[in-house]
């Protein structure tokens, strides 16, 4: 039976750590160049992923219990899960009442 360190000799804390930092970089660039509701939602979970991977990481390697990043963890996903739930309540709200979800389009929302 092979190891799993033979495929990924570089599991350590600073591998976790820019794998998230790349989240959070990838996230923030979504979020400043989407112009799209739908975009700038799923750069919000790249952005939300790259902080539960940091909780991971800081917990499995310098933490004393890896159960208390995975705590963080599980409320990160809620909180994502219950944001994602709200931006599409909104937005079929914004159709129904616009007939379009584009933000260019959508001028009635300033007064």
């Amino acid at each position: 039976m092979m190891q799993l360190n033979a495929f990924y000799p570089s599991l350590n804390l600073e591998t976790y750590l820019i794998i998230s930092v790349f989240l959070l970089i990838t996230g923030l660039y979504g979020m400043i160049q989407h112009r799209t509701i739908i975009g700038m939602l799923i750069s919000t979970e790249l952005i939300l992923n790259g902080a539960c991977l940091n909780f991971m990481a800081f917990a499995k390697f310098l933490g004393p219990d890896a159960a208390t990043g995975q705590v963080y963890t599980l409320f990160i996903m809620g909180i994502a899960a219950a944001e994602a739930a709200i931006v599409v309540s909104m937005m079929l709200a914004v159709f129904r009442k616009f007939r379009s979800i584009d933000p260019e389009e959508i001028n009635g929302l300033k007064h």
